[in-house]
């Protein structure tokens, strides 16, 4: 923060190599693409704007992602009334990382959807903490710095946030090979209408989530049974192919996943897997199309068709 004199690296260009923390910091906190690269950019225009007017700097790192923590949680204060009148199941905005080097490709992978829902039960604050804490693995001292609490509050805080979601379930790691194989197989059984290799891939009670936001046409609830998300499933690639949908795999959240487009390449819905001992044990499924506007131009269907 503010201090002497500034090293070689406080310059803005320096400081552009923390852009792939701070965009993950700011994601954990809001669940929106959009917002949280707003929110970067406003701190690394804070930083440009204290150094310009004689601010010294001496450490670019702590200077940014204090900004960026503060600016998540004010910006959760203000959208938490839009959030407890959303229409439906809430999922995050999906970070797509296709083959080979992309923007996001460090998002950190503790940043799920399935986390970032439980997420939504805390408060800013809580939520600030628990994931600098718990996802990126900051020290109290440094939480404490961050959030502008004392090392004892952030600690009541943590232990606090902890008891609220401690009955989530830990999704296993796997190694992106293994997940984008998984994914190949499933949406290849999904796409060829082969239920019997569909509902292999699918665990007995598999569950499937949909995030329409009141604008599309989805599931009312979160459907469970490897039977009823299978011909779901089925039922809805069948319905695809007729209109010239494809689906692309891709690494979404740091998940196997994949992103269905259009006859005209437009982004249609984007699905994140979670999988466990070689089947998949929950599918969410983005549709919103006000989600899916940062991946490209986004489909008429992801209004009006209903994908899920």
């Amino acid at each position: 923060m503010p201090d002497s004199a500034p090293d070689s690296t406080a310059g803005s260009a320096g400081a552009e190599r923390f852009r792939p923390l701070l965009f993950s910091i700011a994601y954990g906190m809001t669940g929106s693409v959009g917002d949280a690269e707003d929110i970067v950019q406003d701190a690394y225009l804070g930083l440009t704007r204290a150094q310009q007017s004689g601010t010294r700097v001496t450490d670019p790192k702590a200077y940014l992602t204090t900004a960026v923590t503060r600016l998540g949680i004010n910006h959760l204060r203000s959208a938490r009334v839009r959030r407890e009148t959303y229409v439906g199941d809430w999922l995050p905005e999906p970070v797509v990382v296709p083959p080979g080097p992309a923007e996001h490709a460090e998002l950190s992978d503790a940043l799920s959807m399935a986390f970032l829902v439980l997420l939504e039960a805390l408060s800013p604050v809580e939520r600030a903490v628990f994931m600098l804490r718990e996802v990126f693995g900051y020290a109290y001292p440094d939480v404490a710095r961050l959030i502008g609490k004392s090392e004892v509050n952030c600690r009541q805080i943590f232990a606090r946030a902890r008891q609220r979601i401690s009955a989530a379930p830990a999704t296993p790691a796997m190694s992106r090979a293994v997940g984008e194989e998984l994914a190949r197989r499933f949406f290849a059984a999904a796409a060829g209408g082969d239920l019997d290799a569909l509902l292999g891939l699918l665990a007995p009670d598999v569950v499937l989530f949909g995030d329409g936001g009141g604008k599309t046409q989805v599931v009312g609830h979160p459907l469970a049974g490897r039977d009823r998300v299978a011909r779901l499933l089925a039922g809805l690639f069948r319905r695809g192919r007729t209109l010239g949908v494809v689906l692309r795999p891709a690494w979404v959240n740091a998940r196997p996943g994949g992103v269905l487009y259009d006859a005209e390449d437009r982004v249609i819905a984007v699905f994140e897997l979670a999988v466990a001992d070689g089947a998949v044990q929950t599918i969410r499924s983005v549709v919103n199309p006000d989600k899916l506007g940062h991946l490209g131009p986004v489909s008429d269907l992801a209004r009006v068709s209903g994908v899920m």
